[in-house]
């Protein structure tokens, strides 16, 4: 086992690389989300209405239509067909997701993801025990379920309890009960359940992996051979099976993390401080050297990782 896991996560790849280089993703995924959800609140701030609704449905301009596709399919099982526009905009969102990978939703844009994560920092900070992990499924069942409400109730059930849009109206209203959902969120996954909620239990994640199976966007672990064992990929992954298959593949094995689970957040590509890892889409077909094992470079037991 490398010397450098006994360095702080990703102390490493700022030594080498830079402290831009080991953080940028995750700056510019900071950035984006605060972007997105700026644009809804200009409207009620300053009354600068170039957005109207939220990330469930909105209006840009009045004139392009936006609708989230998980609302959508909601709407349609609860027996409420949705307007033509509403249709237009879940056809808009889907495609481009199930383009670029359903997930990048959860990372790039969703405001509760600097919560959970500021919730896992914390969480290794404090070197915490990980908690009940529920099992990878969990999700899936929370997704059933909220259909299954939906039907037997005729709402939009998941509109009900959903930290996302508690957070836009905690933010426009100030404080109050909404936030108890979003404090909720962060002390569930810092004290309960390590990367408990998006990693397990969000039926909003588990429908935009869904739809991101057959995603271009991809991460590859093209440099595989030059891995140093440091574990600070394992550590900062919100998903980590998803980097096992391809980092600790042979020469035969696709380098590609073709999980849709991955969120394709990036902090994988910071942290390495070898880069390993990089940025390329499902079609890339470079090829990655397995990893030679000795006695002295064992292949690292990965559930002791983070």
């Amino acid at each position: 086992m490398s010397d450098t896991i006994h360095l702080p996560v990703g102390r490493e790849a700022v030594l080498e690389n830079g402290w831009w280089h080991a953080h940028r993703f995750l700056i510019l995924r900071r950035i984006s989300q605060t972007f997105f959800l700026s644009l809804f609140l200009l409207g009620p701030w300053f009354g600068i209405w170039w957005v109207k609704g939220n990330l469930s449905g909105s209006l840009t301009f009045d004139i392009l239509p936006l609708t989230d596709p998980f609302i959508a399919v909601q709407s349609v099982v609860a027996g409420h067909w949705p307007e033509l526009t509403a249709l237009i905009g879940a056809l808009v969102i889907g495609v481009a997701y199930a383009l670029i990978g359903g997930r990048v939703y959860c990372s790039w844009v969703c405001p509760i993801n600097p919560v959970t994560d500021a919730a896992s920092w914390l969480h290794r900070k404090l070197d915490l025990p990980k908690g009940w992990q529920p099992k990878r499924g969990t999700r899936l069942f929370m997704l059933a379920m909220v259909l299954v409400v939906s039907v037997l109730t005729g709402t939009i059930a998941w509109e009900v309890v959903n930290p996302i849009s508690m957070l836009h109206r905690g933010l426009i209203f100030g404080m109050g009960f909404a936030w108890t959902f979003v404090i909720g969120v962060f002390l569930f996954d810092l004290l309960l359940a390590r990367r408990g909620w998006c990693g397990h239990l969000c039926p909003v994640g588990a429908f935009y992996g869904l739809l991101g199976q057959k995603s271009l966007l991809r991460v590859t672990a093209n440099n595989r051979a030059d891995c140093d064992d440091c574990m600070d990929c394992f550590a900062v992954c919100p998903e980590m099976h998803v980097i096992t298959p391809a980092l600790r593949g042979q020469d035969s094995d696709t380098p590609l993390i073709l999980s849709a689970d991955c969120t394709n957040c990036g902090r994988c590509i910071d942290v390495c401080a070898p880069k390993v890892f990089q940025f390329t889409h499902r079609f890339d077909d470079t090829p990655a050297p397995g990893r030679v094992r000795t006695r002295s470079n064992p292949a690292p037991k990965v559930g002791k990782a983070a």
